[in-house]
């Protein structure tokens, strides 16, 4: 949504007889340019007219007295003091301006065609007249020669995957034939093309891309080569590719021409010679030539030099064309037109290396020109129009306007668009409020097209509607007419030389004159021009503007402010002065903006944006340079600040730190503005808000306080900044207009408390006003769930001012939420009772303490009045209110609840109604489950407890928490049943218990605990199931083989001499824990080789993955904007992409049972070979395997000692030394496996929310995306183990 504002325009001019220049180059002393022609090399100084310092080639020798000779390459080199010169004969000189000494470093017999000098000037490149490539050294060493036309593609050469044939691809509309059709040759280049090498060095000096003709074809090739001259690649066959070549700084892109059968493009290329995107020329086929392109240097604005093709018995047009891109259209800016004379011919042109936006041009004659740009937004002045938030964008020959007061249109996309027949330059909008969409547009033909609003019924042809109109939508935005086309000739001299941009600063005045600033006599002098509209005369084709009054300025103007309150116009000039041109004087005069103290203002640095504003009723001078620094009038107030906007009182900003500040000028200071920049706002603060990276203002919407803002990739974002909001819901409640403050505050979720927070005695006196203005329930209810007792003019939304506009209380000593709902109910009950009836209860209930019962009442007495009148069949319910008449009062309660379906409260009617009613009392609390309230309703004493106890263990038997149901019986005295719930439960210990209650008999006890026992072994719980046998079955030989059984060897063996019984150590227990030793052996064993399997076979498998993931970064990082970075990111290939079939077969698994979950869950990490996690699942086994060897320790340790006590030493010694190697092994394994990288990337993931795509980017460089994106991180942490205990005995070592 930015213009190229042209903010000055320097000129020399030099009457030296050195001949023709032939080219020039940028000299390193600010303002001057070397300039070379067929005689010599001459220097053009910081004053017109003067040529400082000059050196005659002719006279040396090195160029021929006729003037044949031709310079096809000039370089300053300031290290060395000297200027180098190559001529097309071959030689390559030096040249001391001081000294006027030349030296001739070295020769090429074959000729030189193009000299090329690298960014950083370390090396320097020669095209010879033989087409061979000479890379040479800042000291003129040659490095390498080779051939410019090559066979081979070079380095870069693409690697064919074998993803089929060319006959097996889908081809779209060509069909099939297209896979058979044989590739078109290659058209020779144009006529007109000189056959020259071009040559262009990228940004950083890496490499060069050559394009040359190639002799066998007759067309244009482009080699990129890097420093050392080596062929990296070649671009594809392009037809119609012409000479022009430059390559973007940034580094991505090479531009180009292309001729194509129906249009003229301009072309880019990849570094790897594939096309990547072009832009059509406004011009047709065969109409104009492109004889060099030129990128600026931050990457911004590629500048386009064409001359006409088709020129009969005079001299082609020249012209210059600066393009920018957003959004990804590019917008043709300026238009800069040198006519047909020959004095006016362009010889060269060049962007400056320290200011982007200066561009140097050479024409025949020692004519020079420079001009300097910068962004601008031209939107609309006004207040109260409904066209004041109309932004202008020029492309070409259309201006595409955007109605931002209507709909937030993205670009390119406009709401209307108007047609001019020339280039457009500059586009005003005017400054009087009531017209502030009225624009004049000044084109390249120095004519202005004024478009006004509101007086023609018949539709311009020239505007045409955009985003909004068109396919049988009646747009409801009003469009502008071509009012009237002026002429602007301000020139005073009639001499031929052409200075293209001539004007600059057009200012469109309320009393409908314009105002241009123009070029003076002298390069450091402007004139600005009062221009008026004359009366038409007849018969003329076109109007033209009347100069009212030219005045002079001693020195060039950079940028022109107006403001139409104060009636003035401030002029900034290159020196930093500041100017006050006053317009409605009897005699217009220019003079010095005095401050308040009476001083000359004067700006600290040179301000690219300014405007005029009243700061505490002061009027001052707002400025922004190009480093972000922010100045009032000479004060420095902030340097973080990318762009700014006034609108009404307030400022507001976006800064570096991605924020939008907003200030009220009406009553601060400019030392408080300075301080309120300088730090940080409170969290609740109006002034401040967080926006996106790089944000710029585009404009500010009036009376909706939209703030439009602009990314740097072109996209919108429209915010709505707290300060202008509530500035405007102020200005609503002032007026009384309700309606648009509420509904602006629900949308913007503004806090409804401040309706009648802002003024108290004006929401009280005029709630009818309020009330009629919302017309709904639900607002007004809205409205009352909201209501604090909080004042937010004190608290979430202070005044901007630090003072609150809030009124004192009319009843100080009552609540402000009562008296709020008292006065609106009162209003609503005067209004219509009946429609705001909802209403009128929420404020009897919001009320502080509730008045429940009066809204109670009010609802009894409407049910009352509207019974009579309902449309129910009286036979429908009579019957049922007559015979809740006839009941008891408990129990017609309880019938009126239960219909309610109220079941608590129906339980405790009927539970006082008597034992007569208790099974229906229990069968509710059956079909409702509302055990626990019914239990409640009755002492733990009586039978209907015990009945509604065993009800409620039943209910748990049923969901098998038998547990639960257990303590219920037992509570409940129902002790068979608890016996029955906790042996069931496996609460052997309770079931004992309640045995013992029951008076079991010792048989029987005995019989319980055998079947206890059973189902204990059956849990793997063979200690307690020893315990039964042995304490109530009295069995011990059984209990001794139960313990050895689950290898609780030392019970077993105190058991053993508790009961004297020490046959069964040779019976049974020696050969138990000789068994056990042989099954750890064995396990062990097993656990070892399974370990060394998956180890070997998981590096196997991150070598393979290692492999893969080289293959995939074998790319480099561009050097290029964040556009750019995008681009490139999303062709990287990530893990989730490679196994996306996986993921998709798992959300169909997942839509399964539950059980075919779980095993799909279990069967996430597949050992397969070749799985897409394969090194995940060995990951998980290896754990296993090491957490199953620690588990053991305990029970080895217990296994040891039995076997020492028995004397078999052997066998303990072998199991030990087993045990202690599988130990070893895996404590040195685990580093190898759970690597310290792995074992970060489950803490820091590479992918994630605070992830960028830089980051991602550095992640890929570093290969540490080799670590797949797992659901369980905890994988990928070791196992750890636990050295403290000591389970080795000493005696086995």
């Amino acid at each position: 949504m930015r213009n190229l504002r042209l903010l000055r325009a320097g000129w020399h001019r030099s009457t030296a007889a050195l001949g023709t220049p032939q080219c020039f180059c940028l000299s390193a002393e600010p303002g001057t340019v070397l300039v070379g022609s067929q005689h010599g090399l001459l220097e053009l100084g910081s004053t017109g007219d003067s040529v400082t310092r000059e050196v005659s080639l002719t006279a040396e020798g090195f160029m021929p007295e006729d003037g044949s000779g031709c310079i096809v390459g000039i370089e300053d080199l300031p290290e060395q003091e000297s200027v180098c010169v190559a001529t097309a004969a071959g030689d390559i000189l030096l040249c001391n301006l001081s000294t006027k000494q030349v030296e001739c470093v070295g020769s090429v017999d074959s000729g030189l065609s193009t000299m090329s000098w690298s960014p950083d000037q370390e090396l320097v490149l020669l095209a010879t007249g033989q087409q061979t490539l000479i890379m040479m050294t800042r000291d003129f060493e040659p490095i390498t020669e080779k051939q410019i036309h090559q066979d081979e593609f070079g380095e870069g050469k693409f690697v064919a995957l074998g993803w089929g044939k060319k006959e097996t691809q889908f081809h779209g509309s060509e069909g099939k034939q297209a896979a058979h059709r044989k590739q078109t040759e290659v058209s020779p280049t144009s006529a007109w093309d000189d056959s020259r090498p071009r040559v262009t060095w990228r940004g950083d000096g890496q490499f060069v891309a050559v394009s040359a003709v190639c002799p066998e074809t007759g067309a244009r090739k482009v080699r990129v080569w890097n420093r050392e001259l080596v062929l990296q690649s070649t671009s594809e066959p392009i037809a119609g590719l012409e000479q022009a070549l430059s390559w973007k700084p940034s580094g991505n892109l090479i531009a180009s021409t292309q001729e194509k059968p129906n249009r003229y493009d301009v072309v880019f290329l990849e570094k790897n010679g594939l096309l990547h995107g072009e832009f059509t020329l406004p011009f047709q086929k065969g109409q104009v030539k492109v004889n060099e392109l030129l990128w600026n240097a931050d990457s911004t604005i590629l500048a386009i030099w064409l001359e006409d093709l088709k020129v009969e018995n005079s001299n082609p047009n020249s012209y210059v064309q600066l393009w920018t891109t957003g959004n990804y259209h590019w917008y043709l800016k300026q238009s800069l037109h040198f006519g047909s004379l020959e004095q006016n011919r362009l010889v060269s042109l060049l962007w400056d290396r320290e200011n982007p936006y200066r561009l140097h041009i050479l024409c025949q004659g020692c004519h020079y020109l420079s001009y300097v740009w910068h962004w601008t937004t031209d939107h609309g002045m006004g207040e109260n129009s409904q066209h004041v938030a109309n932004v202008a964008v020029i492309d070409g020959d259309k201006v595409l306007v955007t109605a931002f007061q209507h709909a937030v249109v993205p670009p390119p996309m406009c709401t209307y668009e108007i047609q001019l027949p020339q280039p457009v330059n500059q586009v005003a909008f005017h400054t009087d409020p009531k017209h502030s969409g009225d624009m004049a547009i000044l084109d390249a033909d120095n004519k202005i097209s004024v478009y006004r609003y509101g007086q023609s019924t018949v539709n311009d042809p020239t505007v045409r509607f955009g985003a909004l109109g068109g396919n049988g939508f009646k747009a409801a935005v009003e469009i502008p007419y071509l009012d009237k086309t002026y002429r602007v000739d301000v020139s005073s001299d009639n001499n031929q030389v052409m200075n293209p941009l001539g004007l600059r600063f057009l200012t469109w005045l309320p009393d409908d004159s314009f105002l241009v600033v123009g070029q003076g006599q002298h390069a450091a002098q402007s004139v600005l021009h009062h221009l008026t509209a004359v009366p038409h005369v007849g018969g003329a084709e076109e109007e033209r503007l009347n100069l009212r009054l030219s005045v002079p300025v001693d020195g060039e103007v950079i940028s022109l402010c107006c403001s139409p309150v104060t009636k003035t116009v401030a002029l900034q000039l290159a020196h930093r002065q500041i100017l006050k041109y006053l317009w409605e004087a009897s005699t217009p005069v220019l003079e010095p903006w005095k401050t308040s103290s009476g001083t000359a203002l004067q700006f600290p640095y040179p301000c690219v944006q300014t405007s005029i504003t009243r700061i505490s009723g002061e009027e001052m001078i707002l400025g922004l340079t190009d480093r972000c620094r922010f100045f009032v009038n000479d004060i420095e107030v902030a340097s973080n600040i990318t762009s700014f906007a006034t609108y009404n009182e307030f400022l507001l900003v976006t800064t570096n730190s991605h924020t939008c500040q907003c200030f009220c000028l009406k009553n601060i200071s400019v030392k408080a503005l300075q301080a309120g920049l300088s730090s940080a706002a409170a969290p609740n603060s109006e002034t401040l808000r967080k926006v996106e990276r790089g944000s710029r203002i585009i404009t500010v919407v009036p009376q909706d306080t939209k703030v439009v803002l602009q990314m740097p990739r072109g996209n919108l974002e429209t915010v709505h900044h707290r300060a202008l909001v509530l500035a405007q819901v102020r200005k609503w409640l002032d007026r009384l207009m309700f309606r648009e403050a509420f509904q602006c505050m629900r949308k913007l979720r503004i806090n409804l408390n401040l309706l009648y927070d802002y003024n108290p005695k004006a929401f009280v006196e005029n709630a009818e006003t309020f009330i009629r203005q919302i017309d709904s329930v639900n607002y007004i209810n809205l409205f009352f769930t909201e209501l604090k007792e909080e004042d937010f003019t004190r608290s979430m939304y202070p005044s901007l001012n630090g003072s609150s506009n809030a009124q004192p209380r009319q009843h100080p000593d009552q609540k402000k939420v009562n008296l709020i709902c008292d006065v609106m109910r009162v209003a609503m009950e005067h209004i219509d009772p009946q429609k705001y009836c909802l209403s009128i209860l929420t404020a009897h209930v919001k009320k502080s303490p509730p008045e429940l019962e009066i809204a109670l009442q009010k609802v009894h007495d409407l049910r009352e009045s509207i019974t009579p009148d309902a449309k129910a069949d009286p036979k429908e319910y009579l019957p049922f209110l007559n015979t809740l008449r006839k009941m008891e009062t408990n129990y017609q309660r309880y019938t009126i609840d239960k219909h309610l379906k109220r079941y608590t409260k129906a339980l405790g009617h009927l539970s006082k109604c008597g034992p007569e009613h208790f099974s229906e009392f229990l069968n509710l609390v059956k079909d409702q489950n509302q055990y626990c309230e019914a239990l409640k309703l009755y002492p733990s004493s009586t039978q209907e407890y015990k009945d509604i106890s065993d009800a409620y263990g039943e209910y748990l038997i049923q969901k098998q928490l038998y547990e639960q149901a257990a303590l219920i019986f037992a509570r409940a005295g129902i002790l068979a049943k608890a016996l029955d719930a906790f042996q069931n439960s496996g609460s052997w210990q309770q079931a004992l218990c309640m045995a013992s209650q029951l008076g079991y008999t010792k048989d029987k006890l005995s019989s319980l605990a055998r079947s206890m026992a059973g189902k204990l072994v059956e849990q793997r719980k063979h200690a307690e199931a020893a315990i039964l046998l042995e304490q109530y079955a009295q069995d011990c030989e059984e209990a001794v083989l139960l313990l050895l059984e689950g290898a609780v060897w030392e019970e077993a063996l105190r058991l053993i001499h508790k009961y004297g019984r020490l046959d069964i150590l040779e019976t049974n227990f020696k050969p138990a824990i000789l068994e056990a030793q042989k099954s750890q052996l064995i396990f062990l064993d097993s656990q070892r080789t399974a370990f060394l399997r998956h180890k070997s076979r998981l590096q196997v498998v991150r070598e393979l993955k290692e492999k893969a993931c080289e293959s995939l970064q074998d790319y480099e990082m561009p050097n290029c904007p964040e556009l750019d970075l995008f681009s490139e990111t999303s062709s990287v290939v990530t893990a989730s992409d490679m196994n996306s079939k996986y993921s998709h077969s798992n959300s169909r698994i997942s839509a399964r049972s539950s059980k075919n979950r779980r095993k799909a869950e279990r069967k996430r990490y597949s050992l397969k070979e070749g799985s897409p996690f394969e090194d995940i699942a060995l990951l998980e086994v290896l754990g296993e395997n090491v957490r199953a060897v620690e588990t053991v320790k305990g029970d080895m340790h217990i296994l040891l000692k039995q076997l020492v006590l028995f004397g078999y030493d052997e066998q303990a010694g072998a199991l030990q030394q087993v045990l202690e190697e599988v130990l070893q092994l895996m404590e040195t394994s685990i580093p190898e496996i759970w690597t310290p990288d792995l074992q970060q990337s489950s803490v820091n993931l590479v992918l994630g929310p605070n992830s960028t795509a830089n980051s991602i980017m550095a992640a890929y460089q570093q290969k540490r995306m080799m670590t797949p994106v797992v659901q369980d991180p905890e994988l990928l942490i070791p196992p750890k183990l636990n050295k403290n205990l000591q389970w080795k005995l000493h005696l086995l070592q």
